[in-house]
């Protein structure tokens, strides 16, 4: 959540002082310390080039892949994509079509690695073998269909894949099939099911909770 206010600007104008006082560091960008660094960035990678702030990144991701279903080109892609990034995910996979909606995930997508699967059973072998040494990653489904388990109290894999669905249908019958488990998160109101980056919020927190 940002902490900005209405006409607060957001980020930092150019590098006071000019290119005499710019740093002497390949990180910075020599654009941004000219112009100034708007993007939504923490503070500690003002004025970076995106790839050395993906290179740091990768220096501490965690070992959990999120990954979602993408049959109708979904709106909600980009905020689990965005959600993603804040949790600092090991990658982002896209199973379905190719071609998703980026405008939800505010350019946060370049700071993550975002692989595509065209299905879930190929989502399944490249997990196979993607844990640590080459081990299979647990597969976490996050959906509220019959036979889903509470989330809360539940042990995660702290190397995994959590696997949500589309905001109409929820996980498909092949998402389910390829699953070590389906969780829900537990609802208290009228609603049927919670918005997809919300649910990958609250998953991915409850992760983070768990092992971080």
């Amino acid at each position: 959540m940002s902490g900005a206010t209405d006409g607060d600007e957001v980020g930092v104008g150019p590098w006071p002082g000019g290119p005499a006082a710019w740093p002497d560091d390949p990180r910075y960008d020599p654009e941004l310390l000219a112009h100034g660094d708007r993007r939504n960035v923490v503070d500690a990678y003002r004025y970076w080039t995106v790839e050395a702030i993906v290179a740091d990144l990768d220096t501490r991701r965690h070992p959990f892949h999120v990954a979602i279903e993408n049959w109708s080109h979904d709106l909600n892609i980009g905020s689990v994509v965005r959600t993603a990034n804040a949790f600092n995910s090991a990658g982002v996979h896209v199973v379905g079509r190719r071609r998703w909606n980026r405008r939800g995930a505010m350019v946060t997508d370049r700071y993550l690695h975002v692989h595509h699967h065209p299905d879930a059973a190929a989502l399944a072998t490249w997990a196979a073998g993607a844990g640590p040494g080459g081990t299979r990653l647990p597969m976490v489904g996050i959906d509220n269909v019959p036979g889903s388990v509470p989330i809360e109290g539940h042990p995660l894999p702290r190397a995994c894949v959590l696997l949500l669905g589309q905001e109409s249908t929820g996980l498909t019958q092949a998402a389910q099939a390829v699953c070590d488990v389906v969780l829900h998160i537990t609802q208290h109101g009228s609603t049927r099911s919670l918005n997809a980056g919300a649910a990958a919020a609250i998953a991915l927190h409850t992760w983070v909770l768990q092992h971080a």
